[in-house]
């Protein structure tokens, strides 16, 4: 294959929206990491298959930074959600568009949001998944951190109270603030202990914290489905 032959890769659609006249200006989600193309008559076959949570192979073309759609299939079955799974799913997919640079690989992000898709789609609990997902994108995109050892390197003791520093992670005070985590708490989360109370609710503090910096001070917009009855 010639170095400017179309690659054709696994791709997950993350957004799409109208580019044009008969065109749309498609976010997808590939090993080689996040890409931006257009996709040609997306009112045809193609069209109806570039929506989110289709396994799908795409051939893009163009050495820019903004590439073609050159051919689109579907290559699995699609993960079919509804309700909170459906919002998680679509959680994902921001949380992927605002902190995922692009056009650099990942392939375990691209594989570990896959599979997290299938578990939503199966019915397993979501908040475990959620934060799985979001401390694996952390880590995979170096900004990760101990959760059974603080800034200095000391053992996280059950007892003791932390705060998340940005730069560092986890650091031990002595005096109680607000948005502070508990030994306990860190722990479990180390262990994926979700049965440990507390747990669940502390990790999802936690990874807000840790995301907030990598948003830029916008807010999800995904979230707020969680909240409409």
């Amino acid at each position: 294959m010639s170095k400017n032959a179309p690659l054709a890769q696994p791709a997950f659609v993350l957004h799409s929206r109208a580019y044009r006249e008969n065109s749309a200006l498609v976010d997808f989600l590939t090993p080689q990491g996040r890409l931006r193309a257009v996709l040609r008559s997306a009112r045809g076959k193609a069209g109806s298959l570039a929506r989110p949570f289709v396994p799908l192979e795409v051939e893009f073309r163009g050495r820019s930074e903004l590439k073609n759609v050159g051919r689109l299939d579907s290559v699995g079955v699609s993960a079919w959600m509804v309700g909170d799974a459906l919002f998680s799913g679509l959680y994902m997919n921001e949380l992927l568009i605002r902190v995922l640079p692009a056009d650099i690989p990942h392939p375990q992000v691209f594989d570990h949001y896959a599979a997290t898709l299938q578990a939503l789609a199966a019915g397993r609990p979501l908040e475990p998944l959620l934060r799985s997902f979001e401390w694996r994108l952390l880590d995979e995109l170096g900004y990760g951190f101990a959760l059974d050892r603080d800034v200095d390197d000391q053992p996280v003791v059950a007892e003791g109270l932390y705060r998340f520093q940005v730069e560092g992670g986890l650091q031990r005070v002595e005096s109680i603030q607000p948005g502070l985590f508990h030994g306990t708490e860190l722990l479990a989360m180390a262990d994926t202990d979700w049965q440990q109370p507390g747990a669940l609710s502390a990790a999802k503090r936690l990874m807000r914290q840790a995301l907030a910096v990598h948003l830029g001070g916008r807010p999800l917009v995904s979230r707020e489905l969680f909240r409409k009855p």
